[in-house]
């Protein structure tokens, strides 16, 4: 049988001769009302929370605690965003940027349309854009 579980002979007989331990009792036990608490709360509760209705009940037991044991366990919260209309608003009165390039991204020779130019990178003096050491992972 030892062979079949991969476990060698004195380590399944150690396992069998002693008992769970007190702390890895009160540990399970632990989980299973952190379990409790997460789905009466519909798994809206992270571990903050968690940790203070299991105190209500009278257990004394810390966050990091509780949140260690809910990493070991896989029970992790459903966030939800809170919901934002996002709209565009076109009857406005804010001045409007004209379009130099007019959706013409395309030259004949070199140098004829500079995208940098018309979105307002400036030349700091060299010549070159100022956006073009990013570019080339200058920066970096």
């Amino acid at each position: 049988m030892c062979k079949i579980l991969k476990v060698s002979s004195s380590g399944y007989y150690y396992w069998r001769k002693h008992p769970i331990g007190v702390r890895q009792q009160n540990q399970h036990q632990l989980v299973n009302h952190i379990h409790r608490v997460h789905k009466q709360s519909e798994s809206r509760y992270g571990s903050p929370r968690i940790a203070d209705e299991v105190r209500e009940q009278g257990i004394k037991v810390s966050r990091n605690r509780v949140a260690r044991l809910m990493k070991k366990a896989g029970i992790r919260n459903i966030v939800y965003k809170k919901y934002r209309v996002q709209t565009t608003e076109s009857d406005h009165d804010y001045p409007v940027a004209k379009n130099v390039l007019n959706r013409e991204f395309t030259a004949d020779k070199l140098g004829q349309n500079r995208s940098a130019e018309a979105m307002g990178v400036g030349h700091h003096g060299t010549g070159r854009p100022a956006i073009l050491p990013l570019v080339k992972g200058g920066c970096f």
